[in-house]
């Protein structure tokens, strides 16, 4: 009988090299830090690099997928997560693409969920367009998320549908009613675009605020080739806070979620609002984070194309030996910052992929 067969185990279930049952006290104590001090504990992990959208700043509208063969099992992205787990990571994210358009993903959120469990982990989350929320949310919540990123860049149907491609509006309102009814606090993320949504960064507040969701800001990011020049988009995010300012008061928060956003109180609204500025001043020097995609591609730093294969050394053997060295051999290679850039000097992707590679 398989593990998943198994009424008594976990879906999928945590080894160690000698092929005895891992537990948390077993778990090697040693964390994962880097060469400039700083200690990852949060992996993302992109399940899927497809999505069921089309937003003009993530993709092209005519996208060439991973061929299904390449993409990692769950089983083996189970395994590697968990590895990462044994090495001191406490946020775990799942991304895309579009995570829940993954076939059977509620099956590796069922079986990470056991590492909340044991306390492990400290959270398991995902960032999702919304689109399929309204069918998973429950299950989600059954698994132990208790908060999810939904990006949502207008709250106009005829502009979502423009930016996002082919986007249902009313669908992902629907998800992100159907995630707080379960009990998922939801906050909106939300890609400032040059003279596409600039006119509805305070409305898309004031929704949010009111609805009693969080709205993180997010600057363009220059990643991969697209239809659109990155200068035409990007629209920076001082600009934004200076115009909120003139009609907000803005008060700066110490508090910090384990990812690059620095937060303010909207003093009129009550609410919290993020700004990702990876371009017009970056948080470089205290990033925790990895990236691990579905080919088992661990990239160190979203701005830099280096990465290592975690792939061979996890079909090498059933033991996680090798791949412990290869994780480990990889963080020592973690840059201080990345090379985004937009000008009229940098107009060109810093990096070749897209964004749905690495799931932002």
């Amino acid at each position: 009988m398989s593990l998943v067969d198994d009424p008594m185990m976990p879906p999928f279930a945590e080894h160690g090299s000698d092929g005895a049952l891992a537990t948390p006290s077993a778990r090697g104590a040693r964390g994962l830090v880097d060469p400039f001090g700083r200690h990852v504990t949060y992996l993302r992990v992109s399940v899927t690099d497809r999505c069921d959208l089309r937003c003009v700043y993530c993709m092209a509208e005519d996208m060439t997928f991973l061929p299904k063969r390449d993409l990692l099992t769950l089983e083996e992205l189970d395994r590697l997560c968990s590895a990462f787990i044994d090495r001191g990571v406490r946020k775990l994210r799942l991304t895309g693409g579009e995570p829940l358009v993954r076939r059977d993903v509620m099956r590796l959120v069922g079986s990470l969920s056991r590492h909340l469990v044991s306390g492990a982990l400290q959270e398991l989350t995902l960032t999702t367009n919304g689109t399929l929320l309204g069918r998973y949310a429950d299950e989600l919540a059954g698994h132990g998320v208790r908060r999810i990123n939904v990006s949502l860049d207008s709250l106009d149907p005829a502009r979502f549908k423009a930016i996002t491609r082919r986007g249902d509006l009313a669908q992902v309102l629907r998800g992100i009613e159907a995630a707080r009814r379960a009990g998922i606090k939801v906050k909106i993320n939300t890609v400032a675009l040059l003279g596409v949504n600039e006119d509805e960064i305070a409305p898309m507040l004031e929704w949010a605020h009111g609805e009693g969701m969080d709205l993180t800001l997010i600057e363009v990011m220059p990643m991969g080739e697209i239809e659109p020049g990155r200068l035409d988009q990007y629209l920076p995010l001082s600009v934004v806070r200076d115009r909120l300012a003139e009609r907000f008061t803005l008060t700066p928060l110490s508090e910090r979620t384990g990812g690059p956003a620095r937060y303010v109180r909207v003093e009129q609204t009550g609410g919290k609002l993020g700004f990702i500025t990876p371009l017009t001043h970056n948080f470089c020097e205290s990033c925790n984070r990895v990236r691990l995609t579905c080919t088992g591609q661990l990239y160190l730093c979203l701005g830099q194309e280096d990465a290592a294969d975690l792939r061979a050394p996890l079909r090498a053997s059933e033991a996680d030996d090798r791949l412990r060295a290869a994780i480990d051999e990889a963080i020592t290679r973690k840059p201080r910052g990345h090379d985004f850039v937009i000008d009229r000097d940098h107009t060109a992707p810093a990096v070749p992929r897209h964004m749905s590679v690495t799931g932002g």
